[in-house]
């Protein structure tokens, strides 16, 4: 299962109590569905999969997948194999297409070990597997070498780089095959990774502002030009909402009626000075349309 298009990482809702609230996850599949998503990905960085139970991150898999039409890649990684095999396997039993895995973190693991692990994760899985690199948060990276060695096993079928570089972006594409999905992991590279021959992106402003994103990815072959200028404008609109990370992007989703629940501990909510200083760069910035 490949896919391609856009994909927000979803937000997953909690309620007040810090409770996974599954009407508002319903809700929130709907309200970016129907604004031109392509795929849906639960359980990512942006989805606070690290503070969910693996019984809680099976429930919300399962609730994506019963409200969703368009197809489901569930983030079912975990610091170890076996871990990562049972919420593939979990995940598979409800119904996901396809699987991303983040590298394994926590160790100091060299790109021998990562690769043995992807190869045993994709050896046993019962779904798809994207690899998922996101050092930033992991302080772990797949070198392009590791990538195109991993793209011959006919069980890996793409790769999510939210390494934030065109540079490591453009070696991923020369050392794989156009059937291998890259798919840009931050708004900033999403038209140029597209122009390299990305097959799209998974960016967590798609759950802000999935039409705008959603554009860029629908004009980008006839309008590089214009792709280009809507990339730039959604970056620069939204970097601050997220210095402030889940967040503010909940905040700001919020704000723009989307139902994207709370924040859950150890993160906290913002206090009334950042989001009034927030509101006052988005009012000065301009809002694109929902």
């Amino acid at each position: 299962m490949h896919v391609s298009g856009l994909g927000p990482p979803l937000v997953t809702p909690f309620d007040a109590s810090g409770d996974v609230d599954h009407d508002r996850l319903r809700e929130l599949v709907a309200w970016v569905e129907t604004r031109g998503v392509d795929f849906l990905v639960p359980c990512g960085s942006t989805s606070e999969a690290a503070l969910l139970t693996s019984r809680e991150r099976t429930r919300v898999v399962e609730t994506v997948v019963d409200a969703a039409s368009v197809p489901v890649v569930a983030g079912t990684g975990h610091p170890g194999l076996r871990e990562t095999l049972a919420s593939t396997r979990a995940a598979a039993d409800a119904g996901a297409d396809a699987a991303l895995v983040v590298t394994p973190f926590y160790y100091d693991h060299d790109q021998q070990t990562l690769a043995a692990y992807y190869r045993e994760v994709a050896d046993s899985a019962p779904l798809p597997v994207y690899l998922y690199a996101v050092p930033g948060y992991t302080g772990v990276d797949l070198d392009p070498d590791t990538v195109g060695a991993l793209s011959e096993h006919p069980n890996v079928v793409g790769l999510k780089d939210s390494s934030g570089s065109l540079g490591a972006l453009t070696r991923h594409n020369r050392r794989t095959d156009e059937e291998f999905s890259l798919l840009a992991g931050s708004v900033d590279l999403l038209a140029s990774g597209l122009a390299l021959g990305a097959a799209g992106g998974i960016l967590a402003v798609a759950n802000l502002r999935p039409t705008v994103a959603a554009e860029v990815v629908a004009v980008h072959d006839r309008d590089p030009d214009r792709a280009r200028r809507l990339t730039a404008d959604i970056g620069e609109r939204h970097a601050a909402v997220f210095e402030h990370g889940v967040s503010g992007l909940k905040w700001a989703m919020r704000e723009r009626g989307a139902p994207a629940g709370y924040p859950r501990s150890p993160h906290r909510q913002l206090d009334d000075g950042t989001r009034a200083a927030l509101r006052a760069t988005l009012d000065d910035l301009g809002e694109p349309p929902l």
